[in-house]
């Protein structure tokens, strides 16, 4: 069994070992030490990271056979004894937030009766998962505040293997099936729990605990914090983001949003009346069109082919509903492209031809590859594409379709 240093103080930060065994984990060197300040990944909280020597240690983990921790290097290490240094920036954080963890459970089983079913401390992400569905904002405001009102009473945190008449008279809120001794972290007269992370020695150190969001997760709720330097690094972003909205909209941060629903009211007019000019544009170009295509007997033929950049697949279909709003009129238009598109449609008084064959046909002219066509429709209006083609290879096509429909009216 390692010797885990951090249990009697989470504070250290250097220490000196001896290598009891030299592995291998994954393809990279690992070391066993006798006694070791490297906190290993377990309990929601990720490991520690550091040096052995003049070796990086990338990760910690604890083998279940018989408790060892291993620390995972970048390269090998000589010698029989170590010497350790812990990155405390990253051991500070998460000393912080395991502690910011423990208040903010507890002000929720206070507040709103949710007790913490899950713990994830990621480097970004934080969060517990509550065992209800139905919190009100009010709820979490209330969990919140109790919080911080803990970590500004600079409570004591105590953490040590109480014994067995001890730990029956703590009344733990959460007492796990271990094996050996029990480690319990204590928050002054708030809070005592089992639990084998590292922890602040007075709450005050914790220095903010944030709630930043909430959200349904299966049958729980999912809340995200931050603490402490996080919560602070996060507050400088988003209050150096909110003052460049402020900026950008030429208004004081706390009318940004009046400001954004004057903006949107602004665009939804715009996107309306750029609507019905569109619609005034594209009706003037259907009669373009029909005024421009040749007469065949009765009808009308349209043939238009255009490049992807001055067409979309919206405005096809417009055109060729308005064209074919017209009697005797035949609309056959395609956008050329990476993947063309094409609309055969007809007038429904028209006799034939089948406008879903029809586009078998051009579309087997544009690509013989059966996966790169597909469509379909109805008898008197059909779309399809997905073959690649030139605005020249699809104009030949459609006047190919063109010929075909030449042919069946004069059948007809």
């Amino acid at each position: 069994m390692t010797e885990r240093l951090y249990y009697t103080d989470a504070y250290i930060t250097t220490f000196t070992a001896r290598v009891v065994e030299r592995l291998n984990a994954d393809g990279r060197p690992a070391v066993v030490l006798d006694r070791s300040a490297f906190y290993p990944t377990s309990g929601g909280q990720p490991h520690d990271t550091g040096r052995l020597d003049g070796a990086v240690v990338g990760e910690v983990l604890v083998r279940e056979a018989d408790g060892a921790v291993i620390h995972v290097l970048d390269g090998e290490i000589g010698g029989p004894e170590v010497s350790g240094a812990i990155d405390w920036a990253r051991r500070f954080d998460h000393m912080q937030h395991h502690t910011g963890q423990h208040i903010l459970t507890r002000a929720f089983i206070e507040t709103a009766n949710a007790h913490t079913l899950s713990f994830h401390l990621g480097s970004e992400d934080v969060t517990i998962d509550l065992n209800r569905t139905d919190l009100r904002p009010a709820e979490i405001d209330a969990a919140e505040d109790l919080a911080n009102a803990l970590v500004t009473r600079d409570l004591p945190v105590r953490a040590w293997f109480p014994s067995e008449a001890e730990i029956a008279a703590l009344a733990l809120r959460k007492t796990p099936e271990v094996a050996g001794a029990l480690r319990v972290v204590r928050i002054g007269d708030f809070d005592a729990t089992a639990c084998g992370g590292t922890h602040v020695a007075r709450t005050g150190e914790i220095g903010l605990i944030k709630v930043q969001r909430t959200e349904k997760y299966k049958d729980m709720t999912r809340v995200e914090f931050r603490c402490g330097g996080r919560a602070l690094r996060d507050y400088r972003e988003k209050n150096g983001l909110l003052l460049g909205l402020a900026g950008a909209l030429t208004t004081g941060y706390r009318e940004i949003g009046a400001a954004l629903d004057k903006l949107q009211a602004e665009n939804r007019q715009l996107r309306a009346d750029l609507k019905a000019a569109r619609q005034i544009v594209l009706e003037a170009e259907a009669d373009r069109l029909w005024a421009a295509a040749p007469e065949h007997g009765r009808a009308r033929i349209v043939t238009q082919a255009w490049a992807a950049a001055e067409r979309d697949a919206g405005e096809l279909r417009q055109l060729a509903s308005r064209l074919t709003a017209r009697p005797g009129s035949v609309a056959l238009l395609g956008i050329a492209g990476e993947k063309s598109q094409v609309i055969l449609a007809r007038s429904a008084e028209l006799p034939g031809p089948d406008m879903v064959a029809l586009l078998g046909d051009v579309l087997g002219d544009l690509s013989a590859e059966a996966g790169a066509r597909r469509g379909g429709g109805r008898p008197d209006f059909a779309q399809g594409g997905g073959a690649s083609a030139s605005p020249e290879r699809l104009a030949a096509a459609l006047e190919r379709a063109a010929a075909a429909v030449r042919a069946a009216l004069e059948s007809a």
